[in-house]
């Protein structure tokens, strides 16, 4: 895969979209920034990252096998894929936070933000934004952010980190086959934080209530056991699980 390094840059997804819109991107490519002065998160929220302490990249993959009502594979992919990286490290209690937060234990250390490229109703291609806290040691009013350097005691080289997750990425991507959908699905279950676990969510008007996670449905909005038996399903927008 190709690699751009990059000193400073507002948002390494915003340079993958403008090479994209230039060249129609049809190849693998990696853009990695030492800094993001204005890097972003899910549902329009902002990533902040100390310079040189973090890794803060984004991977165009070009798209051939996944229709784009079948998206929600393509985060799977991505947030196991991370999970294959930090589990190389030997960084403890890792879980997926619906839809594609990483943690560790409580803490979160990673974020993922997920950009299709749609042309003429097809899927052609993704960007993937990718936010894994490293070296940095102090996250100022995120008490829930921490980093691999926090949680092992060590310090990690950014690039080995990098080069790990793309290993995973490039892999995972490579044997995927829509027709494993199910399986895939299973494994990212799997790997749920709080699943089969009574947990307290908040929904779109701010009332809390109790819950139990099951699964995902494959277009991604979450399954939750609610009171009476009854499978509520929600989307992005609708839930937060309060932790």
């Amino acid at each position: 895969m190709h690699i751009i390094k990059v000193d400073a840059i507002d948002s390494t997804n915003s340079f993958l979209r403008g090479l994209n819109r230039e060249d129609k991107l049809v190849e693998k490519v990696c853009v990695l920034a030492r800094e993001q002065t204005a890097g972003k998160g899910q549902l329009g929220a902002s990533w902040v990252s100390n310079p040189g302490e973090n890794l803060t990249c984004s991977v165009f993959m070009p798209i051939q096998k996944i229709e784009a009502s079948d998206q929600f594979y393509i985060s799977m992919l991505v947030s196991l894929s991370v999970f294959d990286a930090l589990q190389t490290f030997m960084i403890p209690k890792l879980s997926i936070k619906w839809p594609n937060d990483i943690l560790s234990d409580k803490y979160k250390i990673c974020g993922i933000l997920i950009e299709n490229i749609v042309n003429n109703g097809r899927l052609t291609g993704v960007i993937i934004g990718v936010g894994i806290n490293v070296n940095q040691k102090n996250f100022e009013n995120l008490p829930r952010a921490a980093s691999l350097s926090m949680l092992s005691g060590r310090n990690f080289n950014v690039e080995e980190v990098l080069h790990s997750f793309l290993y995973a990425l490039e892999k995972r991507f490579a044997a995927f086959d829509v027709s494993g959908f199910m399986s895939l699905k299973q494994e990212y279950e799997k790997c749920l934080f709080r699943k089969n676990k009574p947990s307290m969510f908040k929904d779109r008007e701010g009332d809390s209530f109790v819950g139990i996670i099951q699964s995902v449905t494959q277009q991604g909005k979450l399954q939750v056991l609610l009171e009476d038996e009854i499978i509520g399903e929600f989307d992005l927008k609708e839930l937060q699980l309060l932790y």
